[in-house]
């Protein structure tokens, strides 16, 4: 794996450090008027979700790892292990469920999905940013409430709430952000 100084670190980047793979979120160069420059960095673990924050001087060398992205099918959920395929050679692997997190309910049958993987173990799984959904239930429309700029609550059909605009009605096909969970447009 390529090693990078502390003062090239980005975030996005995937770091290999103390034993784990962190994912950097933030990065804070700071320049103290007593002593050398340093990175203020703030990472979170692939594995396990927690978060560290570090000081990197720019001599400090750091293992920059690569994660191979692979776009693959899912298929099917059975006792929480999602059943992906993958395109190209049609091998199929099963996930645990926990790589989606809150975003679980958007997944569809048949939906791509794009995961990435660390050699053979996978860390993260990302859905498409719009997806389909019905509109379960909502409240009726009620005439003159649309001249303000008003939301009203609805449950999709996949149990998850969200804010639509008063003319989305029952039963309608709607496209929700699946990483803010807000309603996009009417599909």
């Amino acid at each position: 794996m390529p090693k990078i100084n502390g003062n090239e670190i980005r975030p996005g980047n995937v770091l290999e450090h103390d034993g784990g793979l962190w994912v950097v979120a933030k990065v804070n160069h700071v320049k103290p008027g007593k002593g050398g420059a340093f990175a203020q960095v703030e990472m979170k673990n692939l594995r396990n979700g927690s978060k560290l924050n570090e000081r990197f001087r720019s001599e400090d060398k750091v293992e920059r790892a690569r994660l191979d992205q692979r776009d693959q099918q899912f298929l099917y959920e059975s006792d929480g292990m999602l059943v992906v395929m993958d395109m190209e050679s049609f091998e199929q692997v099963e996930l645990p469920a926990e790589l989606l997190g809150e975003r679980r309910p958007f997944l569809q049958d048949g939906m791509t999905v794009t995961i990435e993987y660390f050699g053979d173990e996978a860390l993260n799984m990302t859905l498409p940013q719009k997806v389909t959904c019905r509109v379960a239930e909502t409240e009726p429309v009620v005439k003159g409430q649309t001249a303000a700029n008003s939301f009203k609550p609805a449950i999709l059909d996949n149990g998850v709430r969200v804010n639509v605009p008063p003319f989305v009605g029952p039963d309608e096909q709607i496209v929700v952000n699946t990483e803010t969970f807000e309603y996009v447009e009417r599909a």
